[in-house]
């Protein structure tokens, strides 16, 4: 058995206007979402607090090596790298291909072996704005009957778990992963500051489960369990529960290995084991 793929086709991107910004208000401006002093961070590159001042103000124009360097501290991810590096007017460092393109064929190959071995539990890989890219037979079982409008333009996890007309209105324990998700959704758009992700945050949030999840602030969140599972009733009258794991490549130098990550699904108890294994058997 196979995985299904969806492949996104995105040319590279660098934004828009970043050469005329000059690179010292995006490092202030990453240093401040980090919550970094200058002295805290000119220690740790190795700088004087009074020079990385002056870069900041745009007094000193710094080398790449600085730039990469301050964005390394910062754990800025690797587009934006290429944006500071552009602001700074030197040029890109970190390349940028397509999934299916020829020369990912080996990470595409060990994405999908993953994906495949992990049957008949579901299986993942999204980028950075949680859209689907590929996913094996059991994943896109779990979505395959949900209003068509939640799956485009792209299958994004937020939109079709968190729609009251998605994964959402299925769920047992909505609230509980549900707070969980978008908590995520904040944590990944403050570690990009993502137009993209702002955007999707903003569509997230406006519907009106999540607002009233919103509302009730993050106690809900605190007392969870250590580990959410998601929770589905099942026709008999029983109940299929899942967690989750998220797997990350490690030093990535290409951007859209840097922004993808695995999602696995596993049985939360021995009955949901049973449960999609007898699925996969009766499908097979």
């Amino acid at each position: 058995m196979t995985s299904d793929v969806v492949v996104s086709r995105r040319p590279p991107s660098y934004g828009g206007g970043v050469a005329h910004t000059s690179v010292g208000p995006l490092l202030k401006g990453w240093r401040t979402r980090r919550h970094r002093s200058q002295l805290d961070l000119a220690l740790d590159v190795g700088v004087s607090c009074r020079h990385l001042s002056f870069v900041e103000t745009g007094r000193s124009r710094p080398s790449p090596e600085l730039v990469l360097a301050l964005a390394e501290h910062l754990d800025v991810p690797l587009r934006e790298r290429n944006q500071l590096l552009l602001a700074a007017g030197y040029a890109p460092r970190y390349g940028e291909r397509a999934l299916d393109d020829p020369s990912m064929a080996a990470a595409r190959t060990s994405i999908r072996r993953v994906l495949d071995a992990h049957l008949p539990y579901p299986g993942v890989v999204i980028d950075r704005r949680w859209d689907v890219v590929m996913a094996n037979s059991a994943a896109t079982a779990l979505v395959a009957d949900l209003p068509p409008e939640l799956l485009a333009p792209s299958m994004n996890v937020y939109r079709f778990s968190l729609h009251p007309a998605g994964l959402w209105a299925r769920s047992t324990n909505p609230e509980e992963w549900g707070a969980y998700l978008v908590w995520q959704l904040e944590r990944s758009l403050m570690l990009t500051a993502d137009a993209g992700l702002q955007a999707l945050h903003d569509e997230v949030t406006a519907y009106p489960n999540v607002a009233s999840l919103q509302r009730r602030g993050r106690a809900s969140l605190e007392e969870a369990p250590i580990v959410v599972p998601f929770r589905f009733p099942t026709p008999d009258g029983g109940e299929l529960s899942m967690f989750t794991t998220l797997t990350t490549f490690g030093t990535p130098r290409d951007i859209t290995l840097d922004e993808l990550a695995v999602e696995l699904f596993y049985p939360a108890d021995d009955a949901s084991d049973a449960l999609l294994r007898g699925t996969a058997v009766a499908s097979a």
